[in-house]
């Protein structure tokens, strides 16, 4: 008996090791490299429509997940715009007509500047550990990179999407793939992450492709030109009136 206790007990050890982590610290240890007490970046946003693509650049103060200040840069038809997030509010500046509009209920659900990103997903900033309950599912290899599969239940009623699927790499605890789901069970967007290099001594993916499920087209892909964490921002940045400075 002695000597099959002997034999059994590494098999034991193996099949622990690979049990993987539970769900939840998994989501933990993805936001340690996501959430920031506050970010300054630049980015582009490439929109592939039906008529062609184009570019729209943008820079972005972020103070955790209640407060966002955005700039657009460029193309000039789009320059000066501006787009301001305080707690559950949402504002937009357009220097054209001078005016300052805010958005809110079913406009939420609009598209961005004609992307595959709603203001919806623009507002909804918050940690996945407050808004979902998580499952491990299984691992997959995914591009060449070992993946743990998450799946993700709304444990609030305030979501854009009750259902979410993650793949999220095992060694660098990014997201490499994400589907987005309707209570009903319908997919209704899906985000390719990549590009993902060290920033300051955290993982971060600087581009990811969002593609809309339910319009045509070839998805938007949003590339981070340059990110800082933990900066000293402006307070006035998040005001009303900063939106037509």
């Amino acid at each position: 008996m002695k000597n099959i206790a002997i034999l059994i007990l590494p098999v034991l050890f193996l099949f622990a090791s690979a049990t993987p982590p539970d769900a939840n610290e998994i989501l933990k240890k993805v936001e340690e490299n996501m959430s920031s007490k506050n970010r300054v970046f630049e980015s582009e946003m490439i929109i592939h429509g039906r008529r062609g693509s184009r570019t729209i650049t943008a820079k972005t103060y972020s103070v955790g997940d209640k407060q966002s200040f955005t700039e657009y840069l460029s193309p000039a038809r789009e320059a000066g715009t501006k787009m301001l997030k305080l707690e559950n509010q949402l504002w937009i500046y357009s220097p054209t007509t001078d005016r300052t509009i805010q958005i809110s209920g079913h406009l939420l659900r609009q598209s961005v500047m004609g992307s595959d990103l709603s203001y919806e997903d623009m507002m909804d900033d918050r940690k996945l550990t407050e808004a979902y309950t998580a499952k491990t599912v299984g691992e997959e290899v995914l591009d060449g990179r070992k993946t743990y599969v998450l799946e993700l239940t709304a444990k609030v009623d305030d979501v854009a999407y009750h259902n979410r699927k993650m793949w999220i790499d095992t060694e660098r605890f990014i997201p490499l793939k994400e589907e987005l789901y309707a209570k009903s069970g319908q997919l209704l967007k899906r985000t390719t992450l990549s590009d993902v290099q060290q920033v300051e001594g955290r993982w971060f993916p600087m581009a990811v492709v969002f593609k809309d499920m339910l319009r045509q087209g070839d998805g938007t892909e949003f590339r981070m030109k340059s990110v800082k964490f933990d900066q000293d921002i402006p307070e006035y940045l998040f005001t009303k009136a900063a939106l037509k400075q």
